[in-house]
């Protein structure tokens, strides 16, 4: 199988680097905005670098893996499905309801293959945390409360391209509460701060967020995340039944201290950020895109999965503005305001 990758940032280096080594995959073509980082990553890897987006689709290639800026990955996903080939892309499709439906769109007409990016579906503790609420072991499910907090901020020129802390960073959440619960969210209450420094009033961004989310059972949850977490990066989920409850993302390594004579001690080594925390699902979905390729499995999170996670997105940048709880019902041609 020969494999076309776009993009060579943190996260299209670590994809190149798993899909390199992986027996089905018999070569990999590289490319880059900046050509020079698209041949460094091709050395390295032994494998080849193409000057440009254009030669991915010309040089034959079996699939497509887009790891590029956001802005780029609803018009490479349509130029792929338009030459019949399946795609993994990182999150978003795109950053606004419009670009994500006329990409997905595009891949119903060719009927082709897009899996989404949303690594934590691979995650162990996640995985975990699902089979416990389906098998009942929990009862029935009240509450979940979910955190994500960056080690350090990013550089000020990502954040007007991001799409905001609701689509960039929480939309991770939105797509874990769904996932695990298998409930729909029904409503949204969101706010958020912009204390954290100037970059963020001038992208119209917050640095820290919470959201109440209403799901279809009843069922409350609660989603926060920050920028910065000086601790360490902390990404977190509790599940509470009327039976038991669970959490995802506690142990030695979590950035969190107790203040009880006989709590557990401070985290030795807390995690620094997302790759290291979540490499093995980073590998696990690309190698189950690699299945997804192979006709061995079905598409275990296919775009359909990421629209609904940009609707609450989309609902929480509406309740923010508007000061107000948001049905998920309002936001299908809402404008977008960041």
């Amino acid at each position: 199988m020969r494999i076309g990758l776009i993009g060579a940032g943190r996260i299209g280096t670590f994809h190149a680097a798993t899909l390199s080594r992986h027996r089905e995959v018999g070569s990999l073509i590289v490319t880059d905005v900046d050509p020079a980082r698209a041949r460094g990553l091709a050395d390295r890897l032994g494998e080849t670098a193409a000057p440009g987006v254009e030669e991915i689709f010309t040089w034959g290639v079996d699939a497509v893996v887009i790891t590029a800026a956001t802005v780029a990955h609803a018009d490479l996903i349509g130029r792929a499905a338009r030459s019949g080939l399946p795609v993994f892309c990182e999150k978003p499709i795109a950053l606004d309801l419009p670009g994500t439906l006329a990409a997905l769109a595009e891949v119903d007409t060719a009927g082709t293959i897009l899996q989404m990016g949303f690594q934590r579906r691979f995650d162990a503790g996640y995985t975990a945390a699902r089979e416990a609420v389906h098998s009942g072991r929990l009862g029935r499910l009240h509450t979940v409360r979910t955190t994500t907090a960056d080690r350090t901020p990013p550089p000020a020129e990502y954040l007007p391209l991001s799409g905001g802390m609701y689509r960039d960073c929480l939309i991770h959440d939105f797509d874990m509460v769904r996932w695990v619960t298998g409930r729909k969210v029904l409503e949204v209450y969101a706010t958020g701060s912009d204390a954290g420094g100037a970059m963020y009033r001038a992208a119209n961004d917050v640095d820290t967020a919470a959201v109440v989310l209403t799901l279809d059972d009843g069922t409350l949850a609660v989603a926060t995340a920050t920028r910065t977490n000086g601790a360490g990066y902390d990404v977190r989920m509790e599940l509470a039944g009327e039976l038991d409850t669970v959490a995802v993302g506690l142990d030695d390594r979590t950035p969190i201290a107790s203040t009880e004579v006989a709590g557990p001690p401070p985290a030795d080594k807390p995690w620094t950020g997302f790759l290291e925390r979540f490499a093995p699902a980073y590998e696990a979905e690309v190698a189950a895109f690699v299945e997804v390729v192979c006709g061995e499995r079905a598409n275990p999170c296919d775009g359909r999965e990421a629209l609904q996670a940009l609707r609450v997105a989309e609902a929480c940048e509406l309740s923010r503005r508007e000061r107000r709880p948001v049905n998920l019902g309002e936001i299908e041609n809402a404008p977008r305001t960041v």
